[in-house]
């Protein structure tokens, strides 16, 4: 005796507008990731602030594109993203103050 067993497994046909985004996140994230290297090969050493604010720009162009698509927070109410990016903002200009502060007491002592 033979017993026949049955499956409930679907196959589902694959979701045209999910692979679109996605190849148009990677598409946008390479495009972002061509320019730093552009600027990485092109702007003279002599430049190098300006070539170091470049740099933190597109990063946090990047990131804020990497968090808004994969973590979905552009998909969330604005009042989300805003207790998310305001307190953001200070902690970097907290940072940015520190190591300010520590070079200028550095300069000072030596």
């Amino acid at each position: 005796m033979h017993t026949e067993e049955t499956s409930n497994v679907q196959v589902m046909p694959a979701d045209k507008e999910k692979i679109k985004l996605i190849w148009k996140t990677a598409g946008i994230l390479a495009l972002i990731t061509a320019l730093e290297f552009l600027v990485a090969f092109t702007v003279p050493h002599e430049m190098e602030m300006t070539r170091v604010v470049i740099f933190i720009g597109m990063t946090i162009v990047k990131a804020a594109y990497i968090v808004g698509e994969f973590m979905h927070l552009k998909y969330e109410v604005k009042v989300l993203i805003w207790s998310i990016i305001i307190p953001m903002i200070f902690v970097v200009w907290m940072l940015v103050a520190f190591v300010y502060e520590g070079a200028s007491i550095y300069d000072g002592r030596f």
